[in-house]
């Protein structure tokens, strides 16, 4: 049974004149995402694949999870589109038995909705969810997955 794990970007700088996919973490973004892999890594879900955006808040996000697995940094997840995810995690290699995704609000949000019918109110910066779903990769869609956890940085 494959597993999903939905993670939103830590806490970034506010945008003023920087582009956004070059906007860094805060230092509470920093601690919060070496925390979130603390969590990962004392749970036992450390992914064997990650797809990440390849804004600077997540690859930061990314780097102090301190994860070791492959990592492919995908536009598409930049783009902000939910069901763009859900085609995305469908192409996953089959080998992936932890699939870790590292994205942005509301996608990431409206994503877990998607696969498991239900998701917390709200998804605030650094918070995960994961899904654990019945079949393959590539038999991934709306309403099959179950979602097991959510963890805030501050809950």
């Amino acid at each position: 049974m494959p597993t999903l794990i939905v993670l939103r970007h830590a806490k970034a700088v506010t945008g003023f004149g920087t582009a956004d996919i070059d906007r860094v973490l805060t230092d509470r973004g920093r601690r919060d995402a070496a925390a979130t892999g603390d969590w990962l890594r004392a749970g036992g879900l450390v992914p064997d694949r990650v797809l990440c955006s390849p804004a600077a808040r997540t690859r930061e996000t990314l780097d102090l999870l301190a994860v070791d697995a492959p990592v492919d940094y995908e536009p598409v997840i930049y783009a902000n589109d939910a069901d763009e995810l859900l085609a995305l995690t469908a192409e996953a290699p089959e080998d992936a038995g932890t699939l870790l995704l590292v994205g942005h609000n509301p996608s990431v949000h409206q994503f877990v909705h998607d696969l498991t019918g239900r998701a917390p109110a709200a998804f605030p910066t650094c918070a995960l969810a994961v899904v654990d779903l019945p079949g393959a990769w590539s038999e991934t869609r709306p309403g099959l997955g179950t979602l097991r956890t959510v963890r805030t940085p501050k809950g």
